[in-house]
């Protein structure tokens, strides 16, 4: 004889008249889990990053990371965190720029200034030229905030250009430093911004060697290691040999840029009103006695209306 509840029942097994759950709000749907998959992925965006020479339109993986971290909200936080846990700073991600990280100061990815400079030369008023090159590069790339905001602007330089405006800075602070009556030689091994144009302005711009090349302590052999040394950090790209070498900014130097813009150093050079910007082209002012500044040969400007 057959249980007589089974005509009761449902097809589960359930009774056919047990009453319909309460109506239960509800709830979010839980947040999937980061699997090890993800976590490889992010790191592997990241370490992208970390090459700066590479843009994305030309590996396929890197544009696929980078079009899941602009449309996975969990994973552009999960590679963020990635990034952040090895002290990097992300500034950018996008097709443009790729994931452009900078280093922390304690990231043990950063390539301090000083550590660059020691490596080019053991001189001290050297690494104070190397430092002054940076800047200046910096300056002339994106003279104008306007420059820095335009994600389309690329700013052109020139080796030889850069060391014709730093020595048109230098003429200026000369200036300032007679109208203020401040004439007083600095020591050679401690130069600061404001006293520091007599180092650079006594050094001469190319050297002279047997086979016509510029020495390496020369102010233009300074500023070729300078553009050589952004050049391989992906911050540059070389565009021709005229005028010592020209160069076109990349999107991560303009993001570089932007992040140290505040600095009293970069805005005090460009107060100095060398590189005056009106209707969107930019020169060298000419100096009242050219006769009395040692230019490079065919320095060039580098901006082009």
């Amino acid at each position: 004889m057959s249980d007589h509840r089974a005509e009761h029942t449902d097809a589960w097994g359930e009774p056919a008249d047990r009453p319909a759950p309460a109506h239960e709000p509800d709830r979010p749907a839980p947040a999937p889990a980061v699997t090890p998959a993800d976590a490889a992925d992010a790191a592997r965006l990241v370490a992208f990053g970390l090459q700066p020479k590479l843009l994305p339109a030309r590996d396929a993986e890197y544009a696929e990371l980078l079009r899941r971290y602009r449309e996975d909200p969990a994973f552009a936080r999960l590679a963020d965190a990635v990034a952040t846990g090895l002290g990097l700073i992300v500034l950018e991600v996008s097709p443009r720029a790729g994931m452009a990280v900078t280093a922390g100061e304690d990231s043990v990815f950063a390539v301090r200034m000083g550590d660059y400079a020691r490596r080019a030369s053991s001189d001290s008023a050297d690494r104070f030229l190397h430092g002054l090159a940076h800047l200046a590069v910096a300056a002339m790339a994106f003279p104008r905030p306007e420059d820095l905001a335009d994600d389309a602007y690329i700013g052109r330089i020139t080796v030889n250009g850069v060391d014709a405006f730093v020595r048109q800075a230098c003429h200026r602070l000369e200036e300032r430093a007679e109208q203020q009556g401040d004439n007083t030689d600095p020591a050679s091994d401690a130069p600061g911004l404001e006293a520091g144009w007599r180092v650079y302005a006594r050094r001469s711009a190319t050297g002279a060697t047997k086979d016509a090349r510029r020495l390496a302590g020369s102010t233009t052999g300074i500023i070729g290691k300078a553009v050589a040394f952004l050049t391989d950090s992906g911050f540059l790209q070389r565009t021709g040999d005229d005028a010592g070498g020209t160069y076109r900014t990349t999107a991560r130097y303009q993001l570089q840029v932007r992040d140290m813009a505040g600095s009293a150093a970069m805005a005090e050079l460009l107060e100095l009103g060398v590189v005056p910007v009106t209707d969107g082209s930019a020169t060298l002012l000419p100096p009242p006695d050219p006769d009395d500044l040692e230019l490079a040969a065919d320095a060039g400007l580098p901006f082009h209306g």
